[in-house]
């Protein structure tokens, strides 16, 4: 399924892993992990310990920086440096197999709404040049880990708005309306017939959706399916619940004009 939903990244000479949608208790870099993958602080729980380890065979360095985390009108990431977070050490080299913890924690307090930021394990060139066989392009990974400082009393809670469709293209926005973040794990569209019939039904994953935001999808319908279809039902399914919508196709929606 290919609903157009950009999602921007940061990439340093090579991948940005640990968006928050990686199973399991670590994320994975090309030579080293880091666990956990998500960062929650609060009142009671001011800072947390996130582990290094690496895995490769060589003495690798990183970098520690950490970022105010939003989303603009489209979804899209935007990173601002902070000093709301704090990390120590900043600065670390692990030799073959080692690993060690880094101590995030924060000052700030906490608000009525979550805050969200993301701290980067940055893995830095070599002092110096390792002698190899086969010589090439090393490939440093830069890896983000979400932070979110939680407020006392949280309320999750979303809908599914502007939805509309003209030439066959089908738009909505999913906003978040509570007061903490929530990830859109599925999202789906179903399109019916006049006798309830499927015609067609296509999902993708989601992406974090932070509180006050609204992300935007759009999906292009075949005309022959559009033709076909009388009503679109919209389904994207949280941890903590199912929003749902319906739209009946208007009349002359799904031709495409040149």
């Amino acid at each position: 399924m290919s609903f157009s939903h950009k999602k921007a990244g940061l990439v340093f000479l090579g991948l940005l892993a640990g968006l928050g949608l990686i199973p399991g208790q670590q994320a994975w870099g090309s030579n080293f992990q880091v666990s956990p993958v998500k960062v929650s602080l609060s009142s009671q729980v001011s800072n947390q310990l996130l582990t290094i380890r690496n895995s490769s065979d060589e003495t690798l360095r990183f970098q520690i920086k950490t970022y105010a985390w939003s989303q603009d009108t489209k979804g899209e990431m935007q990173l601002t440096p902070t000093e709301d977070i704090v990390a120590f050490p900043g600065l670390l080299s692990l030799n073959p197999g080692e690993e060690r913890r880094i101590r995030v924690g924060t000052l700030t307090p906490v608000g009525t709404v979550e805050k969200t930021y993301r701290i980067f394990v940055e893995e830095l060139p070599p002092l110096k040049t390792p002698k190899i066989n086969n010589p090439g392009i090393k490939i440093l990974t830069k890896m983000g880990i979400p932070i979110f400082l939680q407020p006392n009393q949280q309320f999750i809670d979303g809908k599914i708005d502007n939805v509309k469709i003209n030439q066959s293209r089908l738009s909505f926005q999913v906003k978040n309306t509570g007061n903490t973040h929530f990830i859109a794990q599925n999202i789906r569209v179903k399109g019916t017939d006049v006798t309830g019939k499927t015609v067609f039904n296509k999902e993708r994953n989601g992406w974090y959706i932070l509180n006050g935001i609204s992300q935007p999808y759009e999906l292009n319908i075949p005309q022959s399916d559009c033709n076909k279809t009388q009503t679109l039902l919209i389904e994207v399914k949280t941890e903590q619940k199912v929003l749902t919508e319906k739209l009946d196709i208007p009349q002359g929606a799904c031709k495409n004009t040149k």
